[in-house]
């Protein structure tokens, strides 16, 4: 047993050492760093800040490189990183109408009030390679707006005005922290829209995407999506007031639901809602799907059943950390259980050879 452990101690340590002569590539490829990661490979980053709940770009490039690109295992690096730093305070809920916009887009008014920004996206682009990327030398710099600085105001807050829109009624109750506690259930909306944005960006966009497909008949036009940088403030009980602590990027959506009303509520629109760290739009529209689809019980409507409106179902599963390690589990070694298992099969083998030779004897003596 003793030899059998130091042998599996070696293999591991050269599994270790192979996994970072594979990571380091070809000696003669210039090795990427940590600062390229972050600043050429700026999406991938956002959403391993996003689904691993630590806003940190720089941290988040060094996971990716240790990983080797694999996105999930970078996401698990992060939150096991997280779960060591220590924790100073709370900050005050980010005003996005502040937001200092570099992309600014709604779907549902051409003259939104304070314009559209289109900003960087791939929504115009022709989606062919451009090998271009490919050749060696610097990329010409192109002349770039300018990131809407003055306040911005949520076009939502227009249709509030008429009474069109649910109204959001702010909550005093503070809400839960699935970093520090696991997810219970029935959760409330601050939960779900947690648990949603540190989800698995393919697990939230398909049940996003079923939404769309009628599971959950949740038909919605993107109201409003915005990206750009939002200040961070910290109440400082020996100052007495807040003071700004930093900023961070994040992408906020609000799609507007046709509702035609419950017992309890007037025909109107209602709101699903994503923020995502970052540039991360496939995320946040996805998240806002989810979230008005979770919304049925306290809309009044029916559940239809469908996948996105089942709270367990999505809430439990949307976290590719815990499916990872379910998953990746099986695996490692369970020789014993394994064992356990082919004896049963051989038993139940002998069992049934058993009993189909007597009953083969008990045919011939009849026949005889």
């Amino acid at each position: 047993m003793y030899v059998a452990v130091k042998g599996g101690e070696r293999a591991i340590d050269n599994a270790h050492a192979w996994l970072a002569e594979e990571r380091r590539g070809d000696l003669n490829v210039a090795e990427l760093s940590v600062a390229q990661i972050r600043e050429q490979l700026a999406l991938a980053v956002n959403r391993v800040m996003a689904e691993g709940s630590l806003y940190d770009p720089d941290l988040a490039a060094l996971a990716i490189k240790q990983a080797r690109g694999d996105m999930i295992e970078a996401i698990f690096l992060i939150r096991a990183y997280r779960t060591t730093l220590p924790r100073f305070g709370v900050s005050l809920p980010v005003k996005t109408e502040d937001m200092a916009c570099d992309r600014r887009v709604s779907a549902t008014f051409k003259d939104a009030p304070g314009g559209q920004i289109l900003g960087p996206t791939f929504d115009y682009t022709h989606r062919l390679l451009d090998f271009a990327l490919a050749a060696e030398g610097e990329t010409p710099v192109v002349e770039r707006g300018e990131a809407r600085t003055e306040p911005t105001p949520h076009i939502t807050e227009f249709l509030n005005k008429e009474g069109l829109i649910q109204t959001e009624v702010a909550s005093e109750e503070t809400p839960g922290d699935l970093t520090r506690e696991p997810l219970e259930l029935p959760a409330n909306r601050p939960l779900r829209l947690q648990a949603l944005t540190r989800g698995d960006e393919g697990f939230v966009l398909s049940m996003a995407y079923s939404t769309q497909r009628g599971y959950a008949r949740n038909h919605a036009f993107v109201g409003e999506l915005r990206i750009g940088k939002v200040a961070v403030e910290m109440e400082i009980p020996e100052l007495g007031f807040a003071i700004e602590i930093g900023e961070i990027e994040l992408t906020e959506c609000e799609t507007v639901n046709q509702f035609q009303g419950s017992k309890t509520e007037p025909p109107q629109f209602t709101r699903g809602y994503g923020l995502v760290f970052g540039q991360s739009e496939r995320k946040s529209i996805s998240m806002a799907l989810v979230d008005r689809a979770l919304r049925w019980k306290e809309l009044g409507e029916d559940n239809l059943g469908a996948p996105a409106q089942d709270e367990e179902f999505v809430l439990y599963h949307s976290d590719n950390i815990q499916a990872t390690g379910f998953l990746e589990h099986i695996k490692l070694p369970h020789y014993v259980d394994f064992q356990s298992e082919l004896e049963l099969i051989r038993k139940l083998r002998r069992e049934a050879a058993e009993n189909l030779a007597a009953g083969e004897t008990s045919v011939q003596e009849a026949a005889e």
